[in-house]
């Protein structure tokens, strides 16, 4: 089974992440946890560029999209595609949801251009989808608490209103796989709620 875990920055995905892997654990099961931008040596080279906020020149939409999907396709093929063929579970912190949310709802870019992406290089979706869902000042409030913020981290606040609806639409179009999770709630909460579906 293929988990992914979305929402902005600071709902607290990491937490819920970790505390499922460790509930699959005590259960006996092979799980697999990775995490998008990421997942290998090569896409976490990806993620540091991507991530920087020192870079001599501003990094346009475009490359953010392909550099995004550069490391998909390492993750996928080098951890993804063979944990699940091999049985395992799959817990992801993000995937090719992100993209349409960031990418599109948030940069503006087409959703031809991510279509074409995702038709020919993402050979998997996941089976389901948690969105922790909070409004943006309370995440953002959060990652301020982590310490230095990166790229992303570092947008405005409109810039992760239009991700935060970005998710909202494809919670509407995917209700059976994008389950919505209130990520206001104390963390015991939120994984009672992904619990719930779970089971």
């Amino acid at each position: 089974m293929f988990i992914s875990f979305e929402g902005t920055e600071g709902v607290g995905k990491t937490t819920l992440i970790r505390r499922i892997y460790d509930d699959f654990v005590a259960q006996g099961k092979d799980v697999v946890l990775t995490r998008e931008p990421g997942g290998t040596a090569m896409a976490e080279q990806i993620r540091a560029l991507l991530l920087a906020v020192n870079h001599e020149e501003a990094m346009c939409n475009e490359t953010e999209l392909l550099l995004m999907y550069a490391a998909r396709a390492q993750h996928l093929a080098q951890v993804i595609l063979p944990a699940l063929a091999a049985g395992k579970i799959v817990l992801c912190d993000r995937f090719s949801d992100a993209s349409f949310a960031y990418q599109c709802a948030g940069r503006g870019l087409s959703e031809e251009k991510l279509t074409l992406l995702n038709d020919n290089f993402v050979a998997r979706m996941p089976d389901l989808t948690f969105w922790l869902d909070a409004p943006i000042e309370l995440g953002m409030n959060r990652a301020r608490e982590r310490g230095a913020l990166d790229r992303f981290e570092q947008e405005k606040v409109s810039f992760f209103e239009k991700v935060r609806s970005g998710y909202a639409t494809l919670s509407q179009r995917h209700p059976e796989r994008i389950k919505q999770l209130d990520a206001t709630q104390p963390p015991e909460k939120v994984f009672e709620q992904a619990l719930s579906y779970l089971k």
